[in-house]
């Protein structure tokens, strides 16, 4: 019996679902299907899909638009094995993937329900590496999810046993609903963390992230179902309210930025990046994008020096415990 249901979602990407779905089957672990959910696609997602000749694929297909989680939750409904994988249909996983979190999975106690893994953030069009997103994030996480979202939903792997445990992706949440998911499963699992970017992060203008809207909605529906547990650790709901800030100002609504930010200050008053992104924001929307284009232009090259770094260490490390076993 095969051992992964790789779950892929998608909406109008027919020019990104084929290098997607080429890269699950370029992988180095071979024991797997691959079901794809089309959400009512209007081009030629079906034909592209179809244009493979590999009976191991699935295609599910909504009639209706209903978004991400219904779309994660089809394929979660439809998967018969022992652990599931989600791919973004804009993602691509490098070779080794599944064979390393598999591995991993396998020589792991039941109570690890997940492995996730860094990523390398790849601008679409001109091929350019950004960023290397590695949290480093293992073990027991529950608090430390309530900080923030930490895992990259193209590189989880997990038992199916978490959402027979946890229940579905909650369709209710327009953004988000994978946070929502990791919060959840956080509180009965563990976490364990492969510290090299195995997928590919694909950051383009049509990427849902960037509808400021959508995500408003979908950070503001999270804090009233956690207001309990987000009220529970200041630091982490000022930051929780910072991220809002920080979209209100990319839609163009400085006011509820600004009154976001300052509710981040109330909460946090020793939070740096709170008064920046105030300051910020009074220089109105074009010189607050500007002002983070700046910064992520300088801060994505030291992430990747101080991943280089982390990950040296570890060989050090490990060859270290070799030489004196």
């Amino acid at each position: 019996m095969p051992k992964v249901s790789v779950i892929i979602p998608t909406h109008n990407r027919a020019d990104l679902i084929h290098s997607t779905i080429s890269s699950v089957l370029n992988q180095t672990f071979q024991d797997f299907e691959i079901i794809v959910v089309d959400d009512a696609s209007k081009d030629n997602t079906p034909e592209v899909v179809s244009s493979f000749d590999d009976g191991r694929i699935k295609y599910i297909r909504n009639e209706i638009n209903k978004g991400d989680a219904v779309a994660r939750n089809v394929g979660v409904i439809n998967s018969s094995y022992e652990y599931v994988a989600f791919l973004d249909d804009d993602d691509e996983w490098v070779p080794e993937k599944l064979e390393k979190q598999v591995n991993l999975m396998e020589n792991s106690p039941q109570e690890v329900g997940c492995v996730h893994t860094g990523a390398l953030s790849i601008d679409k069009v001109n091929k350019k590496e950004l960023e290397i997103k590695a949290s480093g994030k293992r073990g027991d996480l529950f608090d430390e999810m309530l900080m923030g979202n930490y895992i990259i939903t193209s590189s989880l792997l997990s038992r199916k046993a978490c959402f027979e445990r946890v229940g579905l992706f909650d369709e209710s949440i327009p953004y988000c609903s994978d946070y929502d998911m990791w919060i959840r499963i956080s509180r009965e699992f563990k976490f364990e963390y492969i510290n090299q970017p195995l997928v590919k992060y694909h950051v383009h203008e049509n990427k849902l992230s960037n509808n400021p809207g959508l995500v408003i909605k979908g950070i503001e529906t999270l804090l009233k179902k956690y207001d309990q547990l987000f009220a529970s650790n200041r630091k982490g709901l000022s930051q929780h309210y910072l991220a809002l800030g920080v979209f209100y100002c990319y839609s163009g609504n400085v006011k509820r930025g600004r009154e976001a930010f300052l509710r981040a200050i109330k909460l946090y008053p020793f939070g740096l990046k709170n008064y920046f992104n105030l300051c910020i924001c009074l220089l109105g929307v074009n010189c607050f994008k500007k002002s983070k284009e700046i910064k992520q232009a300088i801060v994505a090259p030291l992430k990747r020096v101080k991943f280089n770094f982390d990950v040296g260490r570890g060989i050090d490390k490990l060859d270290k415990r070799k030489k004196v076993s």
